[in-house]
């Protein structure tokens, strides 16, 4: 430790005199430990000296071990060799007898067998000339497994000599085999009773030869059997369209006529599979020929029922011999639409599936799947499914021409009879007509899944969608329609619409069978989807007859809430018809504020008991969006307003947003209440801005306005001012001053037209007077003291004005009540 820590120590074991006494005991206590370390160093230094020398020692030791070790083993290496050379010496002529033993062997085994070989093929030759199959096919066998052992001597004369010899025989059996099996069929097997046995024994020698004597001879079988098919069904009589069924008879009766002969064949030939590959290539020849050569259009009965047989004939080959079963998912699929019985869950599979398919490569047609497949066993991925009738797909034209004809014509049928009603107990509220079309759609879908799944179906489904834009056509028109007016200039829509009480329920169904053909359309896309090819799949889309419905729904809608502006211009023509400049008092609301209540209380329970949550929230939004803006403006067509005036016209606003308010509880649908409450509120206080602007004094009506209409312009602020009954003169001080500091105080100024020149006003000291009111609390404030002023004329007109007032959080109006 350092000479500071050293006195800190000192000082911390003797901080008093007293402590000093211990100072001997203390020292004597150090001295003896002074002399245990120096020991004990001693101790270590005499242990490291000796520790040295007995290192060296043990090194030297380990040295001498290390040289000892390695001539032992340099004497164990030589000891080794010398053994290696003696039993090399001794096993050297047991080696070369080994060899010996060895070659003998081999050479003794493969002239036995070659012996054998040379016997096997005499005997061999003997049965092939006198037709013995039977024998012939075991000594065959036996002949291929010995000349097996000579592949490695096939440069040896002899062996080469052996096996020129064998492939002449196997030539001789298959020649003798082939010239046999060209009687079967001639009725000489009724006439000698011995053939077929003498047939089946040449089988098991077919099956001793190679492989390809076997496809050979089942192919010249076939083709054998199917010649007389050629020669019937190509003739002028039989190679029609409506003779396709007797072509399926005649190979059904071939197979059943000749099934006991036929058993000649071993099972692992297949020879009726063959056949019928065969039948089913050369058929689908001879009608593509046939339906090339048609000089006009075919009959779509023959046609159909000739396709309807061939589907039949594939179906039961395809269940035979072990082909893939048919999908009986696609009827099912095609039931499920319009019920809505599809949950979120299968929905999104369904889209994930449909763009899988979109990835998956083109399959091609039935005939294009079965190239490069094994054919020559059952199941092994030969499908019959279209092999014969996917010839009928470029012809199928006249079909859906048919079906599109027959389906515009249902719709005619069904929109002549729609009463456009809904009898009672109806869940859904959907026209009868809607349902209807689209049960004739699925029963259209059915008949040409059931046969084709290609271009046919794609076609058609393209004639389902312009079938069901005609039918969104129909609904479209069926709306009610009027004249041009000021709100038709404004949206673009038909104005002027008087809708009755049927004429509105009307419109409820068609927005309900709209949204119905919407989302059912939907549907049906995906259903077609599944069941189309997997390359027309991605093709498949309903979006733009989906867009049709929805904008048929957005028209009615909109028709619905014109049709409610029309019914309400008597009562808007109505307020401006009250004497509101000459009103003595303030009393209970107005009359047309009474006849508004009526429409809406009439009309909106049934609208609310048939239009969805989404639509009729939406008819409400249109209608609070008219009204309040309608509304609005109507105070402008007054002709003069007094304070009392617009005292009780102000209570009419309020009358008038309470009835908006309780629309959603009249109609029962509350769901979207807060959001719609809020859209009436900021919509109708605009009309309450402007009469409370019309209630201010005239030395503060400019700040006012500024601040409860910031968005106003000084065309408007004019006719306030004519509202409130100035005079031109008196209204043209006042609109300097307005033009002068901006329509709006948070707004820049805004440039107008030039008035005329009007003396100079003089300045007012007064620090309340316009011109000196630079802060927007300063305009609220003064805004506030209207409520205050207004005492004067009695307690009806506070009430209304604080009523009013209450209903802004941010208004000018709300310091009344922070004060």
């Amino acid at each position: 430790m350092d000479k500071s820590s050293a006195l800190e120590y000192i000082n911390q074991m003797f901080p008093t005199e007293a402590s000093l006494s211990g100072v001997e005991p203390l020292m004597q206590k150090i001295h003896s430990e002074i002399h245990r370390v120096d020991a004990g160093i001693l101790a270590a230094v005499r242990q490291q000296s000796n520790s040295g020398t007995k290192a060296k020692e043990d090194l030297a030791a380990a040295t001498r071990a290390v040289e000892e070790l390695s001539y032992k083993i340099q004497e164990i290496k030589t000891k080794a060799e010398q053994s290696e050379a003696m039993v090399q010496e001794i096993c050297r002529d047991i080696k070369k007898l080994d060899f010996a033993k060895k070659h003998i062997t081999t050479t003794i085994t493969a002239l036995h067998r070659l012996t054998m070989l040379v016997s096997a093929v005499e005997q061999l030759q003997v049965m092939a000339s006198k037709r013995h199959y039977k024998e012939a096919a075991a000594q065959l066998e036996a002949v291929n497994q010995l000349c097996s052992h000579f592949e490695a001597y096939r440069d040896i004369p002899k062996i080469t000599e052996l096996r020129e010899k064998l492939k002449n025989i196997k030539q001789i059996l298959k020649s003798h085999v082939f010239s046999d099996f060209s009687s079967l069929g001639t009725g000489k097997e009724a006439e000698e009773t011995n053939l077929l046995q003498q047939l089946s024994d040449a089988c098991l020698v077919v099956d001793a030869l190679e492989p390809s004597v076997r496809e050979e001879l089942v192919n010249n079988f076939c083709n054998r059997e199917l010649t007389s098919y050629e020669q019937i069904f190509e003739g002028a009589e039989l190679a029609k369209l409506d003779k396709t069924e007797r072509r399926y008879a005649w190979i059904k009766r071939r197979i059943r006529t000749n099934e006991e002969i036929w058993k000649i064949f071993p099972p692992s030939w297949h020879v009726p599979y063959g056949l019928c590959i065969q039948f089913c290539k050369k058929t689908r020849k001879q009608l593509e020929g046939i339906l090339d050569n048609l000089k006009e259009k075919p009959d779509v009965g023959t046609l159909l029922l000739a396709l309807q047989r061939t589907l039949e004939f594939e179906d039961e080959l395809a269940e035979k011999f072990g082909g893939s079963a048919p999908n009986r998912e696609i009827a099912n699929d095609i039931e499920e639409i319009g019920t809505g019985e599809k949950n979120g869950q299968n929905n999104v599979s369904d889209i994930r599936k449909k763009y899988e398919r979109k990835l998956a490569a083109h399959q091609g047609s039935g005939v294009e799947e079965n190239n490069g497949k094994d054919l020559s066993v059952p199941g092994a991925g030969f499908n019959f499914r279209g092999i014969i009738s996917s010839c009928f797909e470029p012809h199928l034209t006249v079909y859906v021409e048919l079906e599109e004809k027959t389906l515009m014509e249902n719709l005619e049928k069904l929109v002549q009879e729609e009463t456009w009603d809904i009898e009672e107990g109806s869940q859904n509220n959907v026209l009868s007509s809607s349902m209807q079309l689209f049960l004739i759609i699925k029963r259209s879908l059915k008949r040409c899944s059931a046969l084709t799944k290609n271009q046919t179906l794609f076609n058609l489904f393209k004639v389902f969608q312009r079938v069901l834009k005609a039918y969104a056509t129909r609904l479209f028109a069926k709306l009610p329609k009027g004249g041009m007016g000021i709100v038709a200039a404004a949206t673009g829509m038909d104005g002027q619409i008087k809708t009755s009480d049927r004429d509105e329920k009307v419109i409820c169904y068609i927005v309900n069978s709209a949204e119905y053909c919407h989302k059912t359309s939907g549907e049906l896309a995906e259903s077609v989807s599944k069941i189309i090819d997997s390359h027309l799949a991605a093709d498949v889309d309903m979006s733009e007859v989906q867009d049709e419905f929805s904008a048929v729904i957005t028209k009615a809608l909109v028709t619905l809430v014109l049709g409610f502006e029309t019914k309400f211009d008597a009562e808007m023509a109505a307020m401006t018809r009250v004497p509101w400049g000459t009103l003595e008092s303030v009393g209970d609301q107005s009359e047309y504020v009474n006849g508004i209540n009526m429409i809406l209380t009439s009309s909106i329970p049934i609208l609310g008991s048939l239009l969805s949550p989404i639509y009729f929230q939406f008819f409400l939004d249109k209608l609070a969006s008219s009204l309040g803006p309608r509304f609005y403006s109507n105070i402008f067509k007054c002709k003069h307003i007094s304070e009392t005036g617009a005292q009780q016209m102000l209570l009419d606003t309020q009358a008038v947003k309470t009835i908006l308010l309780e629309i959603p509880s009249l109609g029962r649908q509350t769901s979207g209440a807060s959001s719609y409450s809020k859209f009436v509120n900021r919509e109708m206080s605009k009309a309450e801005a402007l009469l409370k602007v019309i209630l201010s004094p005239v030395d503060s009506v400019a700040d006012t306005y500024r601040a409860l209409l910031p968005e106003g312009t000084p065309m408007e602020f004019q006719r306030i001012l004519e509202l409130k009954g100035l005079k031109k003169a008196d209204q043209q001080a006042i609109l300097d001053d307005f033009n002068k500091h901006g329509p709006g105080i948070t707004q820049p100024s805004i440039v107008v037209p030039a008035a005329p020149a009007a003396p100079a006003a003089p300045v007012i000291n007064n620090p309340m007077s316009v011109g000196f009111i630079t802060s927007r609390e300063d305009v609220l404030t003064r805004a506030a003291a209207l409520g205050r002023g207004a005492a004067t004329t009695g307690f009806k007109r506070f009430l209304a004005l604080t009523e009013a007032a209450k209903d802004r959080k941010d208004g000018p109006f709300r310091k009344l009540f922070n004060a």
